[in-house]
């Protein structure tokens, strides 16, 4: 809904700037989306008077205009081929901007001097589709006569702000200009003016028609007023300019009418040339399956037994709340009209409005409940206005059929109520200015309160949303910061997991890799990749596209997505880690959901301009990644090789804790990369769920006061061969010296059989109680080789 301060200004005035009221109005729970400045940029911008008009000696489709602008008279070049003598027009003046950053300047047009620019209202901001047609092509004029040089912006009522509110589906109240007063003078404590609609009526309108509902479930209620002998013209400006603001193209002064009212009380009429309905009656029912009707927009739609029609006893005339047909709409040569205000099932018109893709601001106001406070209201200020805008004479009276359903809804509530559910302290006074800022009646009986909600409030119908309005208006600003009250007395914390997850999230951006958060959903090709085990997918059973159908089973394709995306925005050294949900289907049963954590790493992980130091990422930095988090989380991980079809098949591996495979780590397999446009980029899994249940404790060593001593060993083994198998075996053969064996070297070449490799191995040795000597360590090395050599190791000299 777009609310201008100027028009709003008509019901309830608060002398508050835009953006001001804005941030009131958000406060108390509608949010303020957006605020157009309609003068913002624009400058010497005035009122200009044609006084003449000839053709341009050298320029076939340029004229040239003498324009009154109030103190002076100003030679204009213009190119529109509206422009005519006699016309009052928007003139920027040299010197002057206009939206975009365009300054007018004094210049000559194929010879000619040209003081100014005489404007169109594109040339103002006004988005396209909704500059009234007969200016389209062209400059703006005014309708009537403006003093030449007033300002502008003023006599366009565009020295305004336009506050674009994001309702929500129950402030189906707020959908109008009259709504949104009603919530301003709430907030202000300011009174409403209500819009004029005194009519001067003659003759009978039950004379001229009849109205019959075949089934109030369609149409609880149906009102029609007539109103002869109008003038088909254009709208004044301040209602065509009001209606832009709002979304609405001005169309001519009849139509305008309708829009006007709708916009203005929320309540969507429909306007039909009473000489062109095709009888004396109007009958409102459910269409007949198969009948055919053509609306507004030459648009021919087959019917069901579940759209309402608007007939004239035998043909449809109108889709109800929707759209009107083609043969009965307003032309530029009608006179009589049939002013239509009514209730319609909101359940039928959204069903309507979806099918034929018909939608409207009618439909849309329709399918979200209509205060029936407002269908009288509306169709007298339509009769009002044709009055006095169209020249148009009203009959007496409002044909009508059916009953209005009741205008209010009676909660009752009492003070305590109140104030436990929100922690307010307010007195019964209190509470009943608040009801009666917000339009609501109540009698108060000791400190119970029984309130008449008027229907505009469809939303309001138990205690609980009164007791929110009060917050609302009170203010939520005004809560008390308030404690629980529990019955416990221990200490509020992190529990052990959330301690351990935070400080996983603190290692890894330490370490320089920053989080990322993606979707839970990815495409059906995506949803097991990066899987070792083969699992049923979930999948969504109206996804709103392909590529988020299904339920992730990984974190990584979509980080690898988020890779892709900073490498075409020439980021090219991301770090990114994520922790997040999968899950695992299990048939019509709830899906199983475990929290993992993965990282993808592509460029140069590490680089110190200061020092020349530029590290790109490999494997054994995403390893270390991978090994600082066991050491923080006190849990010993081990490798071994992976075989994932995503992963290079030489440069990954699986990640074991306790035997149990708990992830995996490597680059992306070559052909992945392609695909994604990568260079080399190494990624990380691990069940994070699992690895921080596993129970850990904190075991401390004695500084030792004894030197270590350490001894090397070459063995040459078959390719194939793990060097996690070397380092196992050794690490069996004695755990009272031998403290750890790591791999130093591997070499592959010249010297060695093409089906074998030389692993160069470290063994550390320590005695914390003594110092130890060769003789105390050579028998663990003799055993340590005869274990190798039963293995299939040999010795290299």
């Amino acid at each position: 809904m777009l609310v201008s301060k100027e028009w709003l200004n008509e019901f309830v005035r608060v002398n508050v700037p835009v953006e001001e009221l804005a941030e009131k109005i958000t406060r108390s729970g509608i949010e303020v989306e957006e605020i157009t400045d309609y003068s913002k940029d624009i400058k010497n911008l005035v009122v200009g008077h044609v006084l003449t008009k000839e053709k341009h000696p050298d320029a076939d489709k340029l004229n040239v205009t003498t324009v009154d602008v109030g103190d002076e008279t100003l030679q204009i070049v213009c190119g529109a081929p509206n422009v005519d003598a006699g016309q009052y027009v928007i003139v920027c003046k040299p010197g002057g901007r206009l939206p975009g950053g365009v300054k007018i300047k004094r210049a000559k047009l194929r010879g000619i001097e040209s003081n100014g620019m005489i404007c169109s209202l594109g040339e103002l901001g006004i988005p396209k589709n909704l500059v009234p047609a007969q200016y389209e092509s062209g400059i703006f004029n005014f309708p009537e006569e403006v003093t030449p040089g007033t300002d502008a912006l003023e006599a366009l009522f565009l020295a305004d702000g336009v506050m674009e509110f994001g309702l929500t589906p129950n402030r189906a109240d707020a959908m109008s200009m009259l709504g949104s007063a009603y919530e301003v003078s709430a907030l202000y404590e300011e009174d409403i003016q209500f819009p004029e609609a005194e009519l001067n009526e003659s003759g009978n309108a039950s004379d001229h028609i009849s109205v019959k509902i075949d089934d109030l479930e369609a149409s609880p209620y149906y009102a029609a007023r007539i109103v002869q002998n109008v003038e088909i013209k254009p709208s004044p400006t301040w209602m065509q300019m009001r209606l832009i603001k709002a979304g609405v193209r001005p169309i001519n002064n009849v139509v305008d009418v309708s829009n006007y009212v709708m916009m203005e009380l929320g309540q969507p009429l429909h306007i039909f040339d009473a000489d062109q309905i095709g009888s004396k009656e109007i009958v409102v029912r459910y269409a007949t399956d198969g009948e055919k009707m053509t609306t507004l927009d030459d648009k021919e739609c087959e019917l069901t037994p579940e759209d309402i029609v608007v007939t004239n006893g035998k043909d449809p005339v109108a889709l109800a709340g929707v759209m009107g047909g083609d043969f009965s709409e307003v032309t530029d040569t009608t006179t009589n009209v049939v002013i239509e205000s009514a209730l319609f099932n909101p359940v039928n018109v959204r069903k309507t409005s979806r099918k034929t893709g018909l939608r409207s601001e009618a439909s849309s106001r329709f399918e979200k409940g209509i205060a029936p406070e407002r269908v009288n209201m509306a169709v007298d200020r339509a009769a009002f206005l044709l009055q006095e805008h169209a020249k148009g004479n009203v009959l007496a009276g409002v044909v009508s059929a059916g009953e209005l359903p009741e205008l209010e809804v009676m909660v009752q509530i009492t003070t305590d109520e109140v104030n436990d559910l929100i922690g307010f302290d307010l007195s019964n006074t209190e509470i009943k200015n608040i009801f009666e800022r917000l339009g609501f009646d109540s009698q108060v009986d000791g400190d119970s309160f029984n309130v008449h909600v008027p229907t505009r409030r469809g939303d309001i119908t138990i205690k609980e949303d009164l007791i929110e309005e009060v917050a609302r208006i009170y203010g939520y600003d005004e809560l008390p910061s308030t404690l629980p009250v529990t019955s416990s007395n221990k200490q509020v914390g992190l529990t052990a997991y959330q301690a351990k997850r935070r400080a996983v999230k603190h290692l890894l951006e330490g370490l320089g890799l920053n989080q990322a958060i993606t979707y839970a959903l990815v495409s059906e090709e995506k949803a097991q990749q990066f899987t070792n085990k083969s699992h049923d997918t979930v999948k969504l059973m109206m996804p709103m596209s392909a590529d988020h159908a299904v339920l992730r089973q990984s974190l990584l394709p979509h980080l690898i997505d988020a890779v892709q995306y900073n490498n075409a925005r020439q980021m090219k050294d991301v770090a990114l880690y994520e922790i997040g949900n999968v899950f695992h289907g299990r048939g019509d049963t709830q899906p199983v959901e475990i929290e993992k954590l993965a990282g993808i790493i592509t460029g140069n992980f590490s680089a110190t301009e200061w020092q020349g130091k530029v590290e790109a990422v490999d494997f054994f930095i995403i390893k270390g990644i991978v090994d600082a988090l066991s050491e923080k989380l006190n849990v010993t991980f081990s490798y071994e090789r992976a075989d994932m079809t995503e992963l290079h098949p030489g440069r990954s591996a699986n990640v074991l804790m306790n035997g149990e495979v708990v992830g995996v780590i490597g680059q992306l397999h070559p052909i992945v990369e392609r695909a994604q446009d990568l260079k080399a980029t190494y990624v990380f899994e691990l069940n994070l769920q699992r690895i921080l249940e596993e129970p850990s404790a904190v075991k401390y060593h004695m500084i030792p006061k004894f030197p270590g001593i350490s001894r090397d060993i070459a063995l040459e083994v078959d390719r194939s061969r793990s060097t996690g198998e070397l380092i196992e075996v050794i690490m069996n053969t004695d755990n009272k010296y031998l403290q750890r064996a790591t791999v130093f070297d591997v070499y592959e070449g010249e010297h060695i059989a093409e089906d074998k490799k030389s692993v160069a191995i470290r063994m550390e040795f320590l005695n914390p109680e003594d110092t130890l000597k060769d003789a105390d360590i050579q028998p663990i090395v003799d055993k340590v080789l005869e274990n190798l050599t039963q293995t299939g190791a040999k010795l290299r000299g």
